[in-house]
């Protein structure tokens, strides 16, 4: 599916509207998960990577997009080695990709096990998505591509071995262009969040990889302190026989 014009649309009010909420809620998500390197596929002139506090944070993309990213590449064929990324963030990648499955695939290939990914997407089943079926003008962005719903990316996420793991939908203000009827359907998002939460135009999810058969070897608390007790103890021992000769 074709990206063009979809960066241009994002610096428009409807594009400012989805970029600001999107952007946030990264912020909230990236700022706690930890390791060493995080890498974001596509839209590289926006940093969806700036709250989190990994050593090493790059973008990559595969030439499509006009901001500047650290690495080129083919999305379904990553330059990364097998589990070595702590965390991917893909905005919007899948739904412009012409084959998001093995753009998935190679995610959880370099992913790390316990490693993050997290997606963005626009919601069918959400007013914006009524109104791309609608829409004759459906090669214009944002209609252009191929909007996948939470509980297919759920399906995908199953069997490849991710848990889902935490989720927002947001933007429940009308398809509207201009700025003063986005102020005015500003209330949407308040009440959009209490009263039909799964109807947001746009969503973020985080999933995680779990690896089957990994299992988390922890120290035997109880069997050290045991023995250093025991070890005090004949230390004790041995100081007093030394002081009564």
């Amino acid at each position: 599916m074709s990206i063009q014009g979809f960066e241009e649309w994002l610096e428009t009010p409807a594009g400012n509207y989805v970029l600001d909420w999107e952007q946030k809620t990264h912020d909230r998500l990236v700022a706690d998960i930890f390791g060493f390197n995080a890498v974001q596929l596509s839209l590289p002139a926006h940093d969806f990577l700036r709250a989190n506090r990994m050593p090493l944070r790059f973008r990559c993309d595969d030439g499509r997009y006009a901001g500047a990213s650290e690495i080129r590449s083919d999305l379904h064929y990553l330059p990364f080695a097998a589990n070595s990324i702590d965390l991917v963030v893909m905005p919007h990648t899948l739904e412009f990709d012409p084959n998001p499955h093995q753009v998935l695939r190679e995610v959880e290939r370099v992913l790390v096990p316990e490693g993050h990914v997290i997606v963005t997407g626009f919601n069918p089943y959400s007013l914006w998505g009524a109104k791309r079926k609608l829409s004759r003008r459906e090669s214009l962005p944002p209609w252009r591509g191929q909007y996948i719903s939470v509980p297919r990316l759920k399906d995908w996420f199953t069997l490849l071995g991710f848990e889902m793991q935490a989720g927002a939908f947001g933007c429940y203000a009308p398809a509207v262009t201009q700025e003063k009827w986005l102020r005015r359907f500003s209330f949407m998002d308040a009440a959009g969040d209490r009263w039909w939460p799964i109807a947001g135009a746009t969503y973020v999810v985080q999933a995680i990889k779990r690896q089957h058969g990994l299992r988390l070897i922890t120290p035997k608390w109880h069997d050290r302190k045991a023995q250093a007790k025991a070890l005090a103890t004949v230390t004790q021992h041995t100081v007093s026989q030394k002081v009564d000769q």
